[in-house]
């Protein structure tokens, strides 16, 4: 079995919590492309994590816990800047995220920084994320995109206050739509496809996405399951039931499983075999909605297969 390559940022959340009836701040080990590239290697996958961190003690912390779980760090570039925040706050189902570091030490990997032979041996690669935002790491994923001689994932994982500035929303449509034509695989959730296309039914936007070129297309519904986009006609899988207490990182296990799945059994041949995919998918998802840690709390095949023995 070969690696996959995730491309993107690594940060630290602050996550709203509460103690001794006092609203607190948890930190933690966070972005999206990072819970991915950590719930690939726990699942059993290779992984190399490609991305810029910071030179502080945080981002001593990040690089800590990529190799204790036993994914690559060999893409990773080192930058004179403290380590970037973001401070979740829930008031619905989605989390909402703000943004503290500036320039963010998490783009600052450019297309001269990109290892080349690492992205062109990789079995797969993701790109996606806040780094396509920022023209420095937007210009390093449209390398990586273009050499990668493997599968291709995406996921835009839109976060709205990054979305600044007339064009904003305009440029991540655009962006989304130019990766999802050299896509094998686009996944991303009902918030990120009601923000990119408003007012249009998600089997819609799969559509659109697939009549750009990807080959299929993934949207995560939350405890209504996934659209899976594939064949002719889509159809929804559902989830598991679970007894849920942290969301954080539910949508980055999703898009870590079907990466894993790749990798251990290649590309499905027919929508059946989406599902088939999606439906593991949705109880790794299930699994970590009943742990607190976003990260820390992707679980491995094993734990999988006892929770959902059924």
């Amino acid at each position: 079995m070969g690696y996959a390559v995730v491309l993107g940022e690594a940060l630290v959340d602050l996550l709203e919590a509460e103690h001794d009836g006092e609203p607190v701040y948890r930190a933690a080990v966070g972005g999206g492309p990072l819970n991915v590239a950590v719930g690939v290697a726990r699942l059993g996958g290779a992984v190399q994590f490609v991305g810029s961190l910071g030179d502080d003690v945080l981002a001593d912390r990040i690089r800590r816990l990529l190799t204790d779980t036993g994914v690559g760090v060999a893409g990773v570039v080192t930058v004179p800047a403290p380590t970037a925040l973001a401070v979740a706050t829930f008031a619905g189902a989605e989390p909402d995220f703000r943004f503290y570091g500036e320039p963010p030490s998490w783009a600052q990997l450019a297309a001269d920084d990109l290892d080349v032979a690492l992205v062109e041996g990789a079995e797969v690669l993701y790109c996606g994320s806040i780094v396509l935002l920022r023209s420095t790491s937007l210009a390093a994923a449209r390398r990586a995109w273009t050499r990668a001689t493997g599968l291709r994932v995406f996921d835009p994982n839109v976060r709205p206050r990054l979305l600044t500035g007339p064009g904003a929303l305009a440029g991540a449509r655009d962006t989304t739509a130019e990766f999802a034509a050299g896509a094998h695989l686009v996944k991303l959730s009902a918030a990120d496809a009601e923000l990119l296309y408003p007012g249009e039914p998600v089997e819609r936007v799969a559509a659109r996405l697939r009549e750009r070129g990807a080959e299929a297309v993934v949207v995560t519904l939350g405890k209504d399951g996934a659209l899976v986009a594939a064949g002719a006609d889509p159809v929804t899988v559902p989830a598991p039931v679970v007894r849920a207490v942290d969301a954080t990182g539910a949508g980055d296990s999703v898009m870590a499983a079907l990466v894993a799945e790749l990798l251990a059994h290649g590309l499905p041949t027919d929508q059946a075999g989406w599902v088939d995919r999606v439906t593991f998918a949705l109880r790794v998802a299930g699994l970590v909605c009943e742990s607190p840690g976003g990260a820390l709390a992707m679980p491995t095949r094993a734990d999988v297969a006892r929770r959902f023995a059924h």
